[in-house]
């Protein structure tokens, strides 16, 4: 049966030296509690500074909470040293940013399949691996291609491709869509839901509501605090946009009015 892959308990993130004088730590977040179960696709919404990106960073371990808990597939990884987190991103957490990052020495093969090398997978399995994964998301012609040769799309789809192939237990998204066209975008969001049919559960942090209504459910996060949620449910695509507008009308509008 499904259970939680994410479990965020009671997260609090402070900036700066609280032991100084509150005034002098700025707060990232405030109290945040949400589960994300397995297969899940997830959204992270909110204005600027709302402290989504503060979220995903302590999700994936960039950053330390200040207190609370965070448990990835049972582990609570707020209590891990540094040689445990290391190992655990390596075969716990797959990421895409806005930026692909490919390593452009490398091929596109090369990129995709050095995750699996870095996993000490066994080295007959991996080329196999990588032509699957490769043909699953459509990229088997760049193959070959050093990224500088290939479009961003493209480029986005390797970097999912290598986020995938170590069989996460969660993918973290960060404005995967940011720097793309409409085109491009649209064809990474199907290479997101391909990956979700498959078994993948994401977390994505996105201000686009074309982007976000791809997901299954949105979380708002504002002030550092959880605002709301919404389900797609039964929902079209093109409807679960509409409320997803709505929301954050709402939401913009609540914002504008505490100035």
């Amino acid at each position: 049966m499904a259970g939680h892959v994410l479990e965020v308990q009671n997260v609090t993130k402070r900036y700066g030296s609280a032991k100084r004088g509150d005034e002098l730590a700025t707060l990232g977040l405030a109290g945040v509690s949400f589960f994300v179960d397995e297969g899940e696709f997830v959204g992270i919404m909110g204005p600027s500074g709302s402290g989504k990106s503060t979220l995903l960073n302590c999700i994936s371990t960039i950053d330390v909470v200040t207190s609370g808990s965070i448990r990835v597939a049972g582990r609570d990884i707020t209590t891990l040293s540094s040689k445990e987190l290391s190992r655990f991103r390596r075969d716990e957490l797959g990421f895409v940013f806005q930026d692909s990052n490919l390593l452009d020495t490398l091929t596109v093969r090369e990129n995709i399949a050095l995750a699996l090398t870095i996993q000490k997978a066994p080295s007959r399995e991996i080329p196999a691996r990588v032509e699957d994964m490769a043909s699953r998301l459509s990229i088997v012609e760049v193959l070959d291609k050093y990224p500088y040769q290939i479009s961003g799309g493209q480029k986005q789809r390797a970097a999912a491709a290598r986020a995938v192939i170590t069989r996460p237990s969660l993918v973290l998204a960060d404005e995967p869509t940011g720097a793309l066209d409409s085109k491009s975008s649209g064809q990474l969001l199907e290479t997101f839901e391909l990956l979700n049919r498959l078994g993948s559960t994401i977390v994505m942090v996105t201000h686009d509501a074309f982007t976000a209504s791809w997901c299954s459910r949105i979380i708002f996060i504002k002030d550092g605090k959880l605002w709301g949620q919404l389900r797609r449910e039964q929902s079209t695509r093109e409807q679960f946009f509409a409320k997803i507008v709505a929301a954050t009308t709402q939401l913009g509008s609540e914002a504008d009015h505490a100035c």
